[in-house]
Parts: structure tokens; C-alpha cells; sequence
């Protein structure tokens, strides 16, 4: 089952999905996309692995995120990603269109091969106004199409905010 969970910073995204993840009875394996650049992000980091399950798989992959999915998925597995928009930013910044299309388009292909449960985390940028700056357009860009293309393939979507989710595809959580 492939599930895709939006929402803002802070919106109980990361929360909701670490619940559904508890909840499948499956091991659980969270592949990280975050990197720790600054003392700030350090921080989201070592908070997010302080609410996590001891028995969780852990893999950090910033970059190849098709790679990580397809040597972790198996039946009776449970893969929870947070987050594509960081995994989209980590791309971007390489400056490097050709490697971001080769990367989302493994991703994208690799996401109708996965067996077990996967369990994607992504920020929903697009409410806003529109960003000043190229690149910032571009993130937005990106990540909106990145957005369509996965819940056109996900089972289920949901989207949170202020830690309710409010299901826009798919089977009542």
C-alpha cells in the first residue's frame, strides 16, 4: 500500500504517518532524506529520532531515494520516508537538472514496483504566495508536480493540518 501524507510545518504529519507505521504491525524501517547543515536542523533531527521506536530500521539517504526504497522494501515491511520535500531541496541544490529528473524518475517508477507498506512524508508548499525568488518558485514548482505524480499513484492521501487528517484519497484512516 502506497499512502502519501501533506501538510504544513508543524501540521502533525510526520506524527500521523510514525502512528500509522506503528499501527500496521509491520517492521518498521524510516528512511530519513533530512541532513544536518546547521545546528538548527541537527536539532528537528535528533527530535524526530527521540519520538521514534528503538526497534525501527533506520537509513539516511539524502539523494537516492529510489536506491534506498528498493533495497529496503519487502513484504511484510512498513518504509516510512520523511521527506520528499526535503529529499526535492537536497536535488535542487545540486544545481543539476539532469540528476534531479533522473532521480525523481526513479523514484516515481521505482514507486509501482514497491512490495509492503510505504509511508511517504512531504510538505505541502503550494497555499502560499508566491515565492520572490527563482529558485524558491522552482522548489514550489517542483514539488507540486512531484506531489500529483505521487498521489495519482498512492492507495491513500491524506493531509494535516493542526494535527487532524483530512483524507483526500482513498480508504477512512
Amino acid at each position: 500500500m502506497l499512502e502519501l501524507i501533506l501538510g504544513g510545518a508543524r501540521s502533525g504529519k510526520s506524527r500521523l504517518a510514525e502512528r500509522l507505521a506503528t499501527q500496521s504491525g509491520l517492521a518498521v524501517t524510516y528512511i530519513a532524506t533530512s541532513q544536518a547543515l546547521d545546528g538548527e536542523m541537527s536539532a528537528r533531527i535528533q527530535h524526530h529520532r527521540q519520538r521514534r521506536p528503538a526497534d525501527w530500521g533506520l537509513v539516511e539517504e539524502p539523494l537516492e531515494l529510489a536506491r534506498a526504497l528498493r533495497d529496503n522494501a519487502a513484504p511484510g515491511r512498513c518504509l516510512l520516508v520523511d521527506c520528499l520535500t526535503l529529499w526535492l531541496t537536497n536535488l535542487l541544490m545540486l544545481d543539476d537538472d539532469t540528476r534531479l529528473a533522473m532521480q525523481r524518475d526513479a523514484f516515481l517508477e521505482a514507486l509501482a514496483e514497491l512490495p509492503g507498506r510505504i509511508i511517504l512524508v512531504s510538505n505541502e508548499t503550494g497555499l502560499g504566495v508566491v515565492p520572490l525568488g527563482e529558485l524558491t518558485r522552482r522548489y514550489v514548482d517542483e514539488a507540486g508536480w512531484l506531489h500529483q505524480a505521487v498521489a495519482e499513484r498512492a492507495e491513500r492521501v491524506l493531509f494535516t493540518v493542526a494535527g487532524l487528517p483530512m483524507l483526500l484519497k482513498g480508504e477512512p484512516l
